[in-house]
């Protein structure tokens, strides 16, 4: 990637050494302090993991609540591609959402791209392949962009120094990204049984060479990730803290909401005292990524997914028309309220109505 690009969105700094990124201040509303820096982020859309009551109090008034998408043919004919959020929106845990197979059959008929954006971590693209072929969905591994690749897709971006390593507090998924990028890396599901035995003057010893710090959705957190993390942080010099994401929930089930990835990244940010660069969704550095391995104009791009402060606003930051749809984590009450300030194009109930509300006309 071209450097003045990375300079651009914050990535590259051109005073620092060749793989550290700029250190930007905080983003957020203006006199206020936000607690992460979203990669490509500008300034009046970026979002932060837990926002102080402040920037809570100065945030503008709702805008007026979006209309249900009545005119799904309209919409599929004004882009070219469709940027698809997965969990709550393609399935919740293992199971399939119903619809989800036909609508994209038809969209794929139509000739619309099909692009699948997920800020879960712990698969790889490979593994996501896999994920889809199970439920029956014909989906190529190029249309897949999960979180782990596009820390994989940073690092690479700033020339992360191949004697350099990565500690992963996190799943098997950012592993197998980081392998395929040739990127050095240690911890990671190994670590899951680790203990710290705490007798006194007890001193944990960590690896010097270890530039970054990849944080994800980690089922298997403990004791020794933690602090191991946080002795490469804030011991080795210019080491970097990167979140995949930072969701408060996620599906593990269609039973119920479970922890997010935000838990794990907020347990480092603690620890730390430090900002994470987030590569996941809301940051807008996927959607650079994707405009320009496709080639796509970002008007032409309809983002569409469950979650108004990740999908619907990385859609925005992006120029992008955004589909809300009402299968996973957002209701309609959450939407209309009037503490709501993210507001998309449009809403609907699930993705199958597309195809309810195109058939038509098709």
């Amino acid at each position: 990637m071209d450097k003045r690009v990375l300079e651009l969105h914050g990535l590259w700094s051109s005073r620092a050494t060749r793989w550290a990124p700029r250190r930007h201040g905080m983003f957020g509303t203006k006199g206020q302090q936000c607690g992460v820096r979203w990669l490509g982020s500008s300034s009046s859309s970026a979002m932060n993991c837990t926002a102080p009551a402040a920037a809570v109090a100065a945030a503008p008034a709702a805008a007026k609540a979006a209309p249900y998408l009545d005119d799904a043919a309209q919409l599929i004919k004004s882009v070219e591609t469709f940027i698809f959020d997965c969990d709550g929106v393609i399935w919740k845990g293992d199971k399939l959402i119903e619809g989800v197979p036909e609508t994209l059959d038809m969209l794929r008929r139509m000739g619309k791209r099909l692009v699948f954006v997920t800020n879960n971590s712990t698969k790889s693209r490979k593994q996501y392949g896999k994920k889809f072929e199970t439920l029956g969905l014909n989906v190529n591994e190029e249309e897949i962009f999960a979180s782990s690749f596009a820390a994989a897709a940073y690092l690479q971006s700033i020339n992360f120094p191949s004697n350099k390593k990565v500690y992963i507090l996190g799943e098997v998924g950012i592993q197998k990204e980081m392998e395929q990028a040739g990127i050095n890396f240690i911890g990671g599901p190994e670590d899951a049984d680790r203990k710290i035995n705490l007798e006194p003057g007890q001193l944990m010893e960590h690896d010097k060479d270890v530039g970054a710090v990849v944080v994800g959705f980690d089922r298997y957190i403990n004791y020794y990730k933690i602090q191991y993390a946080t002795l490469c942080i804030r011991e080795n010099p210019g080491c970097l803290f990167i979140g995949t994401n930072c969701d408060a929930v996620t599906h593990l089930t269609d039973a119920q909401e479970w922890a997010g990835g935000g838990a794990m990244v907020g347990c480092i940010k603690a620890s730390t005292k430090r900002e994470p660069l987030v590569v996941g969704k809301p940051s807008t550095f996927m959607m650079d990524y994707l405009s320009n391995k496709f080639g796509i104009s970002k008007t032409q791009i309809c983002m569409v997914g469950d979650r108004l402060d990740t999908d619907i606003l990385f859609g925005q930051n992006g120029g992008c028309k955004t589909l809300l749809v009402l299968s996973g984590v957002t209701t309609l009450k959450t939407l209309e309220s009037p503490d709501n300030t993210i507001q998309p194009d449009y809403y609907a109930n699930g993705l199958s109505d597309l195809l309810k509300l195109a058939k038509p006309v098709v």
